[in-house]
């Protein structure tokens, strides 16, 4: 258990080289990813745990699409406010075919489908450990990790998602990237044991309320921080590389951080534990196949081609 805390540790530093930007930041995906293979049972473990650099890698692929695919961006958020006022969610309904009859595929997906995409990427993943295909176990894996993910981050609930109606501009990055890259080696990644979930669909939906529910809280806080520091304080200079650039303070990251009590270490934690239950689930309903005979030492190759060079702006709704 030791050996395994200190490696999750070194992981954690050796993500602080990655690029910030996006729900959780690069650098948040890859660890949700990371951190579910270890709350795997042991039937899974040595399979997951042998792609681990795969799954990790891959986890940031759905926000590299966002930059090429214009349907991607649908799939990373709910505007949750634009149908409810207040959970728990009694207005949406939980499946896509009932939604679209009331509200048209085209509302749908102007304001998000995570809760929805999830599920559809839960029955491509428990098709592709039927066919006991590797390729697509680890990529929809890592996508699907992608996707649970950004349903935890209270800011992927809500029309107001950077904080552009009540002139916080800017606070997606804060809450969920540059306080992640602050503070996050002093979080517990121990999460427990994956759990099978008997209703994937309505799981998520709880996860989406969740989410919604910590929206005010984002919000109302960072105007308190932004209060006792005032703006002067509350930026800061910073080298990156070569460039200069403005971002916020540690001081206030800490302040708000510390408001906000331990809201980012818990979502962070059920992400990973969810990520890591719907892996699971997946696999006992595809049968609980023999993953030790799918561990093979040829490179997996990926099934897209994502560029290097992505354009400057992504398609679609723009976070930063």
């Amino acid at each position: 258990m030791k050996k395994v805390y200190i490696y999750i540790v070194v992981s954690v530093l050796c993500f602080f080289t990655y690029k910030t930007t996006n729900a959780w930041g690069f650098y948040g995906h890859k660890l949700c990813n990371r951190n579910a293979v270890f709350s795997l049972p042991p039937q899974m473990f040595g399979f997951y745990k042998n792609y681990i650099d795969y799954l990790t890698e891959h986890s940031v692929d759905p926000d590299s699409r966002r930059y090429i695919v214009a349907d991607e961006a649908c799939r990373h958020y709910l505007d949750a406010d634009h149908y409810e006022k207040a959970v728990p969610f009694d207005t949406i309904p939980k499946y896509w075919k009932e939604a679209v009859a009331k509200y048209t595929e085209d509302t749908l997906t102007t304001h998000g489908i995570v809760p929805w995409h999830v599920f559809l990427m839960y029955y491509r993943l428990r098709d592709a450990f039927e066919k006991k295909d590797v390729s697509k176990i680890l990529k929809t894996s890592a996508d699907i990790g992608h996707y649970i993910a950004d349903a935890h981050v209270p800011l992927h609930s809500t029309s107001n998602y950077n904080g552009q109606k009540t002139d916080q501009k800017g606070i997606h990055g804060l809450w969920e990237s540059r306080v992640l890259e602050l503070f996050s080696t002093e979080y517990d990644y121990f999460c427990g044991r994956a759990m099978y979930i008997d209703k994937v669909q309505e799981y998520m939906w709880t996860v989406a309320e969740g989410s919604y529910a910590a929206v005010d809280s984002v919000l109302y806080f960072e105007k308190m921080a932004t209060k006792i520091f005032g703006d002067d304080r509350k930026f800061t200079f910073e080298q990156r590389g070569s460039t200069t650039i403005r971002t916020y303070s540690q001081d206030f990251c800490r302040k708000y951080h510390d408001i906000l009590g331990d809201q980012v270490e818990r979502r962070l934690r059920s992400s990973i534990l969810s990520i890591s239950s719907i892996w699971y689930t997946a696999w006992v309903d595809a049968g609980m196949p023999d993953l030790d005979k799918l561990i093979t030492n040829e490179p997996i190759k990926p099934e897209e081609k994502i560029p290097e060079n992505l354009p400057e702006k992504m398609i679609g709704r723009q976070e930063d």
